[in-house]
């Protein structure tokens, strides 16, 4: 039996901590269910994380929508700091205490995953990569992986269906098991050259057999024009310096004619890697890094009940404005409605980070896809450093 749950069993709020269910039980029974102002926000970056990918806001607003609520967010991609709301939530608390688990998992999970594509998009500059990591998680969430992958920054994904509802051909080389089915690398490459869609990239795995510098002139010589890049996958424990093999198989591949073929590395690639590697290579498959990345952990608080503020140890109370300068990117929290001076230091006005999605239950506007988002977490990442 898979072990998954359905989208109708989360809008039930079965997919909830038991305390919550618990509050809503002491509640309804004394009849309580005061108006509450809560923020999701972040306290804490991973490790030396300096900023986060804001995702998994769609998710959130389709278990939401058509509740007796109101919903402020900043938009999907926005790349933010800590101890800046990022959602906002007025209304009754029986209409959505019950899922908060629900909405932390989606949004915590889908951030983490599109922060570390953007940072592995900024360690690579122009340099392809591509999402490898589905295979590293649940099946059933294969294409929520590569659609925050893809978001967050990476060229292509892997996996049939994600690509499929991203829009986008699906991306990959060639296994090492038909390598090892068809006995060596170069009759495998023909084989994979005479079968498969002409649209599909010739890259050829070097790294099975043979030392990857003689492999990767083996199938350059036996596929020509055909072959648009060669994959090294070389198992750590046989790399030692990499970068002196990739520039060894560049030297020798340019040395005889082959400057078109393209180097791809894959194989523990994260963000620091890339920065080792740049030199020697021109796209990257990037697979646990991304797949298993560091969730960003949020919470959601309680901030007002009745309009009054008021919020547990740590946290300040109050609803509260994210206003952002849209040249410098410089960033402040006011309490919500307080008058400001105009301008940032660059004179630039500040803009309201948080934007009404849904007004008495109703969603205000169609909501960007996906390339939009991705396309506005690029314009960001301009201004943005590891």
């Amino acid at each position: 039996m898979l072990q998954t749950t359905s989208f109708e069993e989360i809008v039930e709020g079965l997919v909830s901590d038991v305390y919550f269910e618990r509050t809503r039980e002491v509640l309804e029974n004394l009849n309580i269910n005061p108006q509450v102002t809560a923020e999701i926000v972040l306290k804490k970056l991973p490790g030396d994380y300096k900023w986060g990918v804001w995702s998994g806001l769609e998710e959130s607003l389709e278990i939401l929508q058509g509740l007796n609520i109101h919903v402020w967010a900043m938009p999907e991609g926005t790349i933010f700091n800590v101890n800046q709301p990022l959602m906002v939530i007025e209304g009754p608390y029986l209409e959505f205490g019950i899922f908060e688990t629900a909405l932390l998992g989606f949004l915590c999970q889908a951030s983490g995953i599109a922060t570390k594509a953007a940072r592995c998009r900024l360690a690579a500059g122009d340099k392809q990569i591509i999402s490898f990591g589905a295979r590293r998680m649940h099946p059933t969430i294969a294409p929520m992986i590569e659609r925050n992958a893809y978001a967050g920054g990476c060229d292509g994904v892997a996996v049939v269906k994600s690509a499929e509802l991203l829009g986008l051909e699906p991306s990959g080389t060639i296994p090492h098991a038909l390598i090892l089915i068809m006995g060596d690398t170069v009759s495998a490459v023909k084989a994979f050259n005479n079968i498969i869609d002409k649209k599909v990239k010739r890259v050829a795995l070097v790294d099975t057999f043979l030392d990857e510098k003689f492999e990767a002139l083996n199938v350059a010589e036996a596929l020509g024009a055909d072959l648009f890049g060669i994959r090294l996958d070389t198992p750590g424990n046989r790399r030692g310096d990499f970068l002196s093999i990739l520039k060894e198989v560049r030297w020798e591949l340019d040395l005889r004619g082959f400057q078109n073929v393209k180097i791809l590395v894959s194989g523990g690639i994260d963000e620091y890697k890339i920065l080792e590697l740049n030199e020697g290579v021109n796209a990257y498959g990037i697979g646990t890094s991304i797949s298993n990345a560091p969730v960003l952990d949020y919470s959601m608080d309680i901030v007002a009940i009745e309009g009054k503020p008021i919020a547990k140890r740590g946290k300040p109370s109050g609803r509260k404005d994210v206003l952002r300068c849209p040249e410098c990117r410089a960033t402040i929290v006011v309490p919500h409605g307080w008058s400001i001076t105009p301008a940032c230091s660059c004179n630039q006005k500040y803009e309201d980070m948080l934007k009404p999605l849904i007004v008495k239950g109703k969603l205000e506007s169609d909501y960007p896809d996906v390339h939009e988002i991705r396309a506005y977490v690029l314009e960001q990442l301009e201004k943005y450093e590891l």
